[in-house]
């Protein structure tokens, strides 16, 4: 809505709770986390502008990105099944 204003930290919490997330979600809004990491979908243009690529990272303990999974579209989102496949692969 024009003029009206939201916290992305808030609305992420909102989110977390709703959903029974208990990891920690990434609010970037000013896409420096996307932006450092490439991520941003340069084919995405009107409305959609500067998302970036869904995907999942895996990190290890000391936040190092250890497996990506990525699909070239937006619809398309890794399940359980492949990030947990992914995880057992993790050296």
């Amino acid at each position: 809505m024009v003029g009206v204003s939201y916290d992305p930290v808030e609305v992420l919490d909102a989110f977390a709770k709703k959903q029974k997330i208990e990891f920690p979600l990434l609010s970037d809004p000013d896409h420096k986390v996307i932006d450092a990491y490439g991520l941003t979908n340069k084919e995405a243009k009107g409305k959609i502008e500067g998302v970036p690529y869904p995907g999942t990272m895996l990190l290890d303990g000391e936040g190092v990105i250890r497996a990506k999974l990525f699909f070239d579209g937006y619809r398309d989102r890794h399940g359980p099944t492949e990030i947990v496949k992914a995880a057992r692969e993790v050296k």
